[in-house]
């Protein structure tokens, strides 16, 4: 079935009245503030520039699934009566979501789903990556996508950190995907902007693992549908974690430094680069706020990018 999505969407958020609406409230609240329990054993070690893209989906899959155990281990947070007792949130593979949160002994009773992505912040472009083609019609109403960016505590070692992540309804999510879809290709003239959804009998939540229930594109050279975080749903979530400092320094010069030395270039073509990105750093240092002394953070930097340097192949 070809379809266009001519007309912007609006969210739809689950009814106050929905007898699990307090439940979905509490673990959404837990949500935003999700870096605050996020404690990893894992301790990165002996890791160069180009190394840490080769195994960050690895360490992706694996918060994904630490994510699951902290849900669970909050239980007294939100199930304080005890009321969900036969409840708990599990992970599934090959198919959407991600995370049920699910009855234990019968799995086909589901209240709702989170679709989680984990995302490495210093990544060679800057932004989120995956690909999100659920149907709109496979999300139910209170089902969520949350992205959970990370990093390394010492750059290129120690262990991941959480950022504050970005909370979506996974249906609006699907819904704005096929409007930016149709309404940039229907501007360009030249390109298609028509949209190849399932059969109906595959458009419903939870599809099973052999349903396929994605979208597509009819015409899609480069593979970017559901590239999400280009359709600009992201925008104010992703200037918003560019402005954080990490070691003294904003997250957006870190992508910009990372990206310098992940590119295949040469060590002198890498300098002239790193010292363009410097000067602003060391502008932007000047004229902000820090209680640290500002040459001590330039300090810090340099010493952090020779590191860095001296762990390129």
């Amino acid at each position: 079935m070809q379809a266009q999505a001519n007309t912007e969407p609006t969210r739809s958020f689950p009814a106050n009245n929905w007898e699990h609406f307090l439940l979905w409230k509490r673990i959404y609240d837990i949500l935003e503030v999700l870096p605050k329990y996020f404690k990893s054993e894992i301790l990165i070690k002996g890791i160069n520039v180009t190394d840490i893209y080769a195994v960050g989906n690895l360490f992706s899959a694996i918060i994904e699934s630490q994510i699951v155990d902290i849900l669970n281990s909050l239980r007294g947070n939100w199930d304080e009566d005890n009321e969900y007792s036969d409840y708990s949130f599990i992970r599934q593979s090959q198919t959407f979501p991600d995370i049920l949160f699910t009855q234990t002994q019968d799995t086909r009773n589901i209240i709702f789903g989170i679709e989680l992505k984990a995302w490495y912040v210093f990544s060679k472009e800057s932004e989120p990556s995956f690909r999100y083609t659920i149907d709109p019609d496979s999300c139910n109403v209170q089902d969520l996508l949350v992205v959970t960016p990370w990093f390394l505590s010492d750059v290129l070692s120690g262990n991941p950190l959480l950022l504050f992540p970005y909370i979506e309804l996974a249906k609006y999510g699907a819904e704005f995907r096929n409007f930016h879809w149709s309404n940039s290709r229907n501007s360009s003239g030249n390109r298609s902007s028509n949209i190849i959804r399932p059969p109906e009998s595959f458009r419903h939540p939870y599809p099973r693992s052999k349903e396929e229930a994605s979208d597509k594109a009819e015409h899609d050279k480069g593979n970017n549908f559901g590239r999400i975080a280009r359709s600009g749903i992201l925008d104010n979530y992703l200037s918003s974690i560019k402005k954080i400092d990490y070691l003294g320094i904003k997250i957006s010069h870190w992508m910009k430094i990372f990206k310098a030395m992940s590119e295949n270039k040469t060590m002198q073509e890498i300098d002239i680069q790193l010292e363009t990105i410097l000067r602003t750093v060391k502008s932007d240092i000047e004229n902000s706020q820090s209680q640290k002394p500002h040459l001590l953070i330039f300090k810090e930097l340099l010493e952090n990018l020779n590191a860095l340097k001296e762990n390129l192949p």
